[in-house]
């Protein structure tokens, strides 16, 4: 990254992120967003995907570099106040390719909506959900019984997907995750790794008795009939991520992880 690069800086509203954003903006320049070549995010994974979907909306796309002021931060890099110039003329870009989800509402209404971790279909009461799963226009599962249903991509699979005991995918493996959420019937589907170029149906059987929601990472539609999850490749995002911590190896070392 070129040293007359310009950069904003944003943070999320924690002590912590807003107490790194004083700091930086004492030892280095900045400019607003609307100027700026780049982004360097302070927070966790929630305030990077929050950034990203600002960009996606204000169809102006930067390179994000994010530092970790959060929890888990696997979409970050270590928070430093050093060496910053450095870092960036170092950071490897890792491109990004977000979901699309389309969703029809028992209502009658349709949204739009990216999402760069997973889209994922969830029961709305205790009543489970049954959901007739379609892969490129082919019906793959008439009914499954379930709490519900996600697909992520490579950069998600460590999210949600990992803690509902779903496949972690390689970056780069053009692949997505179909997974169940507690599922009921059929109860030993575990789910089916997809290639990316997979259209993913979902239709809402017995919506009225049974609602369900559909959540575009934090974007929620309620009551939804059908859903249909594929690949939007018009709008690549790229994340800057320090050589020695790359998201390729956070992704390998998660499955070593007891």
């Amino acid at each position: 990254m070129a040293s007359e690069t310009k950069r904003a800086l944003v943070a999320s509203p924690t002590e912590a992120a807003r107490t790194a954003e004083e700091r930086l903006r004492m030892s280095y320049d900045f400019v607003p967003v609307e100027q700026a070549d780049m982004v360097i995010a302070l927070g966790g994974d929630g305030y990077m995907l929050q950034t990203l979907h600002a960009m996606l909306e204000a169809r102006r796309i930067l390179p994000v570099f994010g530092m970790n002021l959060g929890t888990v931060g696997f979409l970050m890099n270590e928070w430093r106040l050093e060496r910053l110039e450095q870092r960036l003329q170092a950071a490897k870009a890792f491109k990004v390719n977000p979901l699309r989800m389309i969703v029809d509402t028992v209502d009658g209404e349709q949204f739009s909506i990216p999402a760069i971790n997973e889209v994922s279909l969830l029961r709305e009461t205790r009543q489970t959900a049954k959901l007739e799963v379609e892969v490129n226009g082919r019906i793959v599962l008439p009914e499954l019984v379930c709490d519900g249903v996600l697909v992520a991509t490579p950069a998600g699979s460590t999210a949600y997907n990992l803690s509902a005991h779903g496949p972690i995918l390689p970056l780069g493996s053009a692949l997505m995750a179909l997974t169940p959420i507690s599922p009921f019937r059929p109860r030993r589907w575990r789910g089916a790794i997809l290639p990316e170029n997979t259209a993913v149906s979902f239709a809402v059987l017995d919506p009225v008795k049974r609602p369900v929601s559909a959540v575009a990472d934090q974007r929620e539609v309620r009551d939804v009939a059908r859903v249909e999850v594929k690949i939007d490749r018009t709008t690549p995002l790229t994340l800057l991520f320090d050589p020695e911590h790359t998201l390729d190896d956070r992704i390998a070392a998660e499955q070593f992880i007891a």
